[in-house]
């Protein structure tokens, strides 16, 4: 089943339930997925789906340390419960070791060795990883090695 499917059945659930939190924050993604196929004109796929769903975590993440350091935590707590709904929809993130067994597999399969093969292997461990790693850490894993 497509992830635009689940979504739309957890929002029925939600209705449902009268889940006001989850629903909320399942008709946002719904409608961030659909403003960006009306200015597209393109219907999207799943990874093209988790790759919002991705963006809307970190959005929530830097805005409840925002909250936070503002010392407003009913609304970094507001942000936090939305992020855990949108986890829900994205797939288990990837271990340490699992991740360190990805790049090394980029690696070989680049031929990388340098700092200018930075975006051979991004571009190799992205469809692989989008909405399981934060691409910001792996992008800093990606560094140490090409630089030792």
């Amino acid at each position: 089943m497509a992830l635009i499917d689940d979504l739309k059945n957890a929002q029925k659930d939600a209705m449902r339930a009268k889940d006001k939190v989850r629903l909320g924050t399942i008709r946002m993604a719904l409608a961030a997925i659909k403003q960006r196929e009306i200015d597209e004109q393109i219907t999207l796929d799943d990874p093209a789906i988790l790759a919002i769903l991705t963006k809307m975590v970190k959005q929530r993440q830097d805005a409840a340390s925002q909250f936070d350091a503002a010392s407003r935590a009913d609304l970094a707590d507001n942000e936090r419960a939305e992020i855990q709904v949108i986890e829900s929809f994205l797939p288990q993130p990837l271990s340490a070791e699992e991740l360190d067994a990805l790049l090394e597999q980029a690696m070989a399969a680049t031929g990388a060795s340098g700092m200018q093969d930075m975006g051979k292997v991004m571009g190799f461990l992205k469809p692989k990883v989008q909405g399981r790693a934060d691409m910001g850490a792996l992008s800093q894993k990606i560094k140490a090695r090409l630089n030792s």
